[in-house]
């Protein structure tokens, strides 16, 4: 028989202990944290695959605003392999990802003709800003301060893209993967040489 005084009690208890976490806005820090943990086991590992814009053309057209308010031109990337991820300080499998991205970008960051844009979607550019300064990640971040055109728009974030040299998306990938692993090192550096 079920004592419900207790089932209630218990889930009482629960959904303080989420609402808590919630308003306080330490869910999103915590399961970054957690979903990180899960990328460094290994299980999530990027799939080298061209899925929905395999073979397509990247456009050039657009600008962001990097940390300290300068423009960037995405066409000053023309002619270079790209990394391109797309994140946000809301989105926990963003969070999740992004030490790993950084392991990888302190692994690759000498390879000639290879670049890693971290493009920020959150709404205010000072809120991404402030995420960033609190973090030690070797890469640097721009902020979509004015807009994506339709090479960067997704259904989700984290997504993450490759533009080859040729400026041909050779890889993009929907939902959070840990990218610092052999295979896709050296699949970034092989691209970069193309």
């Amino acid at each position: 028989m079920i004592d419900w005084k207790k089932e209630a009690k218990s889930w009482g208890i629960m959904i303080a202990i989420f609402a808590f976490l919630y308003f306080t806005g330490l869910i999103t820090p915590i399961m970054g944290g957690l979903q990180s943990l899960l990328l460094k086991t290994g299980i999530k590992k990027p799939k080298i695959t061209l899925v929905d814009k395999s073979n397509t053309d990247f456009s050039y057209q657009g600008a962001f605003l990097d940390m300290e308010g300068n423009r960037v031109n995405l066409e000053d990337y023309r002619g270079k392999a790209v990394f391109i991820n797309l994140w946000a300080t809301w989105c926990p499998p963003c969070r999740a990802e992004m030490p790993h991205i950084s392991d990888l970008y302190d692994k690759v960051k000498d390879t000639e003709n290879l670049e890693f844009l971290m493009i920020a979607l959150d709404k205010e550019l000072a809120k991404s800003k402030n995420f960033m300064d609190s973090k030690d990640f070797s890469f640097t971040s721009v902020h979509a301060s004015f807009g994506l055109n339709e090479s960067l728009q997704s259904q989700s974030i984290p997504t993450t893209l490759v533009v080859s040299p040729q400026g041909e998306i050779v890889f993009y990938q929907e939902g959070m993967s840990n990218f610092d692993t052999e295979e896709f090192r050296n699949f970034l550096i092989q691209t970069s040489k193309k």
